[in-house]
């Protein structure tokens, strides 16, 4: 069975053209090695893949040419022991580590810090070009 066809039945990738562009740039190893997508697999073959932030090791078990429910799907392999515990470590890291998007909120300009405290912006007019300054008698204000 070919590698690629396995990967999407296994549900790894959504599609075979996302299976195949995974082999094709070496995100996926057979047996330690980088594969075509059209390399046959056979049961008890070791396969690394990666997505994204995520690392499976696994072993083929068995071999399927229809994609069927994620259930059938875990049939298909045996994740090893080591990729397991370092997979939910990640996830655990991920879960319980800071929001990405605080820090950005924190850095993120006001209205106010951005027009130097002025409400009324400098403004460009589109016909002529030419800047029309803010009326605000503050010495922020330009």
């Amino acid at each position: 069975m070919r590698l690629d066809k396995w990967l999407w039945a296994a549900r790894f990738f959504k599609t075979r053209s996302l299976a195949q562009q995974a082999v094709a740039a070496g995100r996926v190893q057979l047996n330690g090695e980088r594969t075509k997508p059209a390399h046959e697999l056979k049961p008890a073959d070791m396969v690394v893949v990666r997505v994204g932030d995520w690392r499976w090791e696994v072993r083929v078990k068995a071999l399927s040419e229809r994609r069927g429910p994620a259930e059938e799907a875990r049939k298909l392999y045996d994740e090893t022991e080591a990729s397991r515990a370092e997979r939910e470590r990640r996830q655990d890291l991920r879960r319980w580590g800071a929001e990405p998007a605080a820090a950005v909120m924190k850095e993120r300009a006001g209205r106010r810090s951005v027009t130097g405290g002025c409400l009324k912006a400098c403004v460009t007019t589109t016909p002529s070009l030419q800047r029309t300054k803010g009326t605000d008698s503050r010495p922020g204000c330009r």
